[in-house]
């Protein structure tokens, strides 16, 4: 495919593809640190990467100038990297991550080419990372949303606290590499965490933080996350100190609280923690025969 690079002559069959692109969809570097945690806590084995000259306007996505460790100027462009997850115990539970940026042109033959190594690893169900800013409060949990190609894990996502989204207006990357997904008939679900607008402070681990554990609810993954809960720990104590000194703020985060609390509740008829564990195994033990 176009502008694509294979580092390993790898064949190996990884049934789920977690992705995750840089820029508009990924307000505060949610959605990118979580893959890019995934990528540090469980692989080094980076198998492909995609050149960015044909798919990025350099004068809107600039490469940035990075001094190495060596001193020495380099130029840092536009990444597009994928990297395997290995389970030697049960193969089942193999993983495709990519984390890459979101591209300025040809966003069809964009998504095709990142498809097209799910394709060759005969991947089965993709999970897609994203985050948005919104008007929600740093005190309470993230809130997630997310929708999915089908009824059926449309239905496994509401059970796990993950509330469809009805958003419609200008849209990014992750909508069109779900409908070629649509086209390839590849079973996908996109996940998406709030984040405070008021916020302006990057990354959230946060929000990093409860992407992954939703997708620990949908996929079979052992990862420590105890790196990622201290520096949770921290921004949240730092966040909140900031704003206590800001009355204005504290008032106007005590107001989205309010809101925030009213509009919790309980999912009606919610199968047991059992239930719901079988009824995931099942969908996606379907996918793969």
């Amino acid at each position: 495919m176009s502008g694509l690079t294979k580092l390993e002559d790898s064949k190996t069959k990884l049934p789920t593809m977690v992705v995750a692109f840089a820029g508009w969809p990924d307000a505060a570097e949610a959605a990118t640190r979580a893959v890019r945690y995934m990528v540090r806590k469980l692989t080094e084995t980076k198998i492909a990467e995609i050149d960015p000259e044909e798919y990025y306007d350099f004068t809107v996505n600039r490469p940035q100038t990075r001094m190495n460790r060596k001193k020495e100027r380099i130029l840092k462009w536009p990444s597009n990297e994928f990297y395997q997850v290995i389970n030697e115990n049960n193969p089942d539970n193999n993983l495709l991550l990519y984390v890459g940026t979101e591209p300025n042109l040809k966003w069809r033959t964009f998504s095709n080419t990142v498809l097209s190594v799910a394709q060759e690893h005969q991947v089965e169900l993709i999970i897609s990372l994203g985050s948005l800013l919104d008007a929600v409060p740093h005190t309470r949990d993230i809130r997630i949303s997310g929708r999915a190609s089908n009824k059926e894990l449309n239905k496994k996502a509401r059970w796990l606290g993950i509330k469809s989204s009805g958003y419609q207006g200008p849209t990014g990357i992750h909508t069109i590499f779900s409908e070629e997904c649509n086209k390839l008939e590849i079973p996908h679900a996109n996940i998406w965490s709030h984040c405070p607008h008021y916020v302006q402070t990057s990354p959230n681990p946060l929000a990093s933080y409860a992407l992954i554990e939703r997708l620990k609810s949908l996929v079979d993954v052992n990862i420590d996350m105890r790196e990622l809960s201290i520096a949770s720990e921290i921004f949240q104590e730092e966040i909140s100190t900031a704003i206590s000194k800001q009355p204005d703020v504290k008032s106007y985060v005590s107001k989205l609280e309010a809101k925030y609390d009213e509009n919790v509740i309980s999912i009606p008829d919610m199968p047991t923690g059992t239930d719901m564990v079988k009824e995931i195994e099942d969908f996606l033990r379907s996918q793969s025969s």
